[in-house]
Order: structure tokens, then sequence, then C-alpha cells
């Protein structure tokens, strides 16, 4: 059973891995907002690094509480850069005005993650031991 967390880190990187498969097979036109990420490395590596980030927090969803952090790093480790970049090129840089509007989008999908990091998973029921209630 995933529980919570689990869940989470589960539906969170097949997001992550979608979000990477469609940057690698179908980028978007307009690239303003992506030029200062693009001068760091090519769009189709970030594409892998989404995938990358998607499958650790999918495998990580399986691993019990405290030894899944590397999904809960993985996640907002591709996000970071991606909402700096945005964020520098709407201001300072002026060249992709909605660049706050999606620094702003990857924050508010980051968030959720960073929450739940800090969850605890709630404790399992105990098996009822012999003789059973009807």
């Amino acid at each position: 059973m995933l529980g919570r967390r689990g869940t989470i880190l589960l539906s969170y990187g097949f997001v992550w891995t979608l979000i990477g498969y469609g940057q690698i097979t179908t980028p978007a036109a307009d690239q303003r907002g992506l030029r200062v990420l693009l001068n760091v490395m090519p769009l189709q590596v970030w594409g892998w690094c989404w995938i990358a980030a998607g499958l650790v927090a999918a495998a990580s969803a399986f691993l019990p509480q405290g030894i899944d952090w590397p999904g809960f790093l993985a996640l907002p480790l591709i996000t970071a850069p991606w909402m700096l970049g945005y964020l520098i090129s709407w201001w300072p840089l002026g060249l992709y005005p909605r660049g706050w509007i999606a620094a702003a989008l990857y924050g508010a999908i980051t968030l959720p993650v960073l929450v739940v990091a800090g969850w605890r998973e709630p404790p399992r029921p105990k098996r009822a031991e012999p003789p059973y209630e009807s």
C-alpha cells in the first residue's frame, strides 16, 4: 500500500514524466520564457531531467517513509530552475511578459510536494487478534 506520501510521489512522478516527454516530443513554439534555461542546456536535456525526476519520484513512492526522500528532493529540484528561469525572463530581462505567471504556476504545483514531504504517514490499524469481533 502506498499511503498518502507514496500516492503523491507516484502521481507527481507521472506528471513530471509527462512534462519531460512533452518538452522532448512537442516543445512549445514560443520559447522566450525558456531562453535563460536554454543558455544552461538544450531543451532535450531539460526534458530528460524532468523524466528522471519523475521516475525517481515514482520509484520512491514504493519506499517506506524516511527513505522516500529522493522523490521529495527530485520533484522540486527540477521545478526550481524553471521557476527562476521564467521569473528572470519576465524581470529583469523583460523577454517574456507572462514569465511571472509560469513561475507562479511552477511554484504552485511544487508547494504541495513540499508540504507532503513534512507529513508523517498515519499509523496503520493493527489487525485484530483472535477471537475476532463480529
